[in-house]
């Protein structure tokens, strides 16, 4: 495995692989990381982790500063799977001085997420669209727990013509059900039990799309009376939505993808399924 921290490394390395999977990453790595690295390596024969905490899509008074960092775990980690290149660069690597450009991304990147963290898909889709061009990678590996940020990613890879193919891989989650976060981390063990709320507030709609409930806001009240029932969790929004356009939707049908976040605690988290 080689490390590097200079986009000039990256390019003259680049060129050692035929085939070559990306998966960008904040780093904190947990085995939703993991396993996007295991298919990223079976699926190209090499794969790229880049490790990067990218200021641009954190607002003035969100968690950027105390955000999990782990470089030297989450090398060992990396390690263990057989990635062959790290790319972790500083701030400056990737906004030198001067930078002022910025990617805009349209309707998938509007609502949820996107409305309550107003300037973030900006930022995710700058920094993406900036390794893209860096790593040339054959593939791009994502994960459906950032169902919205694979929609955005997605659609600009597109419009763009970026010549890479978009993999979007299953959430890995707990025993339990909660999806796996590095935000995670934040939660005491009694938020962390309270966390499992998110699930079973997906799983309840999903249970009753299942029993004959198509009304969309139906099934949102659904899943409000769930988290309701959980006195740590604060609602932020909850969802039924198109898949690609993330337009909400008037009537479910298979698909659909349903999404909430929660805050529980000092941790804001987010989930989502797709209606089977």
């Amino acid at each position: 495995m080689r490390v590097v921290t200079r986009i000039d490394e990256v390019r003259a390395t680049r060129a050692s692989y035929s085939t070559l999977g990306l998966v960008p990453t904040m780093g904190a790595l947990h085995e939703g990381h993991l396993s996007l690295v295991r298919r990223a390596k079976a699926e190209c024969g090499a794969a790229l982790v880049s490790i990067f905490v990218n200021p641009t899509q954190f607002a003035p008074d969100d968690d950027l500063q105390r955000y999990p960092r782990d470089l030297a775990g989450d090398l060992a980690r990396l390690t263990q799977v057989g990635v062959d290149l790290v790319f972790a660069p500083d701030a400056a690597e990737i906004y030198p001085p001067g930078f002022d450009t910025a990617v805009e991304v349209g309707a998938p990147a509007r609502g949820l997420e996107g409305a309550a963290r107003p300037g973030h898909f900006a930022g995710v889709a700058t920094v993406v669209a900036k390794l893209f061009n860096i790593v040339q990678p054959t593939r791009a590996y994502f994960g459906q727990k950032d169902a919205q940020q694979a929609a955005v990613i997605a659609s600009m890879a597109r419009d763009l013509d970026f010549p890479c193919q978009i993999v979007i891989a299953s959430t890995v989650r707990e025993a339990d059900g909660l999806a796996m976060s590095s935000r995670n981390g934040y939660l005491a063990p009694a938020e962390r039990r309270a966390a499992t709320v998110l699930f079973r507030a997906l799983t309840a709609a999903q249970h009753a799309f299942s029993a004959g409930q198509t009304d969309a806001q139906a099934l949102r009240q659904t899943m409000l009376d769930t988290v309701a029932h959980e006195p740590a969790a604060q609602v932020d929004y909850v969802s039924i939505a198109d898949p690609q356009s993330l337009v909400e939707l008037d009537a479910a049908a298979k698909g659909a993808l349903v999404s909430l976040a929660v805050h529980i605690g000092p941790a804001r988290l987010i989930d989502n399924l797709l209606l089977d």
